[in-house]
């Protein structure tokens, strides 16, 4: 099974209080980034759906990682490729030239170069949260889809048995190859995602895995080649663009009260609330 996965690059959530905001924009200097963390769930995903979890060191398909970027995202190209992903992509393009429709419309060109069986990749990113390159890419492609994967079994490499976090519960289907699959965070539980070569029996560690010294040196010897946009989509127009951006007023202080009913009393009359 051969297997493309989007990654894309996000400023860690965790130095959310470092965001400034410049004249209407956001301005990230300063800032550290970090592979999307669906993204990151997603080749684990697909490093499980090609191989037998008793031996992960051999490869049983390909894993192709591609992320749209300048030349600094190739760090997260190559993390990718030390935790066994085989070959990367780079489109070299800068975050504000794309919006999810455009990187939907230039994966489909990288689709029909590669040819993969499945793309994975995650269900949203945690900047804009806009949950759409999948689903647009999907009917682009014209591929059966399956958004929001807690699990994913591989039958005979032919199709999926997923499992989708749905209100309420799961839903469970079977998804025909070609096809494109969004996943959430508990496709990494132990049993969440196993290849038709691993024992149903089969435990992995919980979460992503991480890369040892050693592959993260052989990675640097991986193919990663680098794409133009210009040669993957003919109209680079933009259909969502963001306008002036500021930040929240600073709260007010807080005050004391001497009793619960002044409380009620300054919540009914001043914050009006009541």
């Amino acid at each position: 099974m051969k297997i493309l996965v989007p990654l894309k690059r996000v400023a860690d959530p965790d130095n959310a209080n470092k965001i400034k905001v410049t004249a209407g924009k956001v301005d990230t200097t300063g800032l550290e980034f970090k592979p999307n963390p669906f993204d990151e769930y997603a080749v684990e995903t697909a490093l499980r759906l090609t191989e037998n979890g008793a031996n992960t060191k051999a490869r049983i398909g390909e894993v192709v990682v591609v992320t749209f970027g300048p030349k600094e995202v190739e760090t997260t190209l190559r993390g990718a490729l030390a935790t066994g992903a085989d070959r990367a992509i780079r489109v070299d393009v800068t975050d504000d030239a794309l919006d999810g429709d455009l990187v939907a419309r230039a994966l489909k060109a990288i689709v029909e170069k590669e040819a993969p069986d499945l793309v994975l990749i995650g269900k949203q990113q945690v900047e804009g949260d806009s949950n759409q390159v999948g689903q647009l890419l999907a009917e682009y492609l014209g591929w059966p889809q399956a958004t929001f994967a807690g699990s994913i079994k591989s039958e005979a490499d032919k199709a999926l048995l997923v499992s989708r976090e749905v209100d309420g519960g799961t839903l469970n289907l079977k998804v025909t190859l070609p096809a494109v699959v969004s996943v959430d965070l508990r496709i990494v539980s132990p049993h969440g995602a196993k290849s038709m070569h691993t024992a149903a029996t089969h435990a992995y560690p919980e979460g992503v895995r991480f890369a040892a010294l050693m592959a993260i040196m052989a990675a640097k010897k991986k193919p990663l080649v680098e794409m133009k946009l210009a040669d993957l989509v003919g109209d680079a127009s933009l259909k969502v663009t963001y306008g002036t951006a500021e930040l929240p007023p600073p709260r007010k202080a807080g005050i004391k009260v001497k009793s619960v009913a002044e409380l009620v009393e300054k919540l009914r009359t001043e914050a009006k609330v009541l």
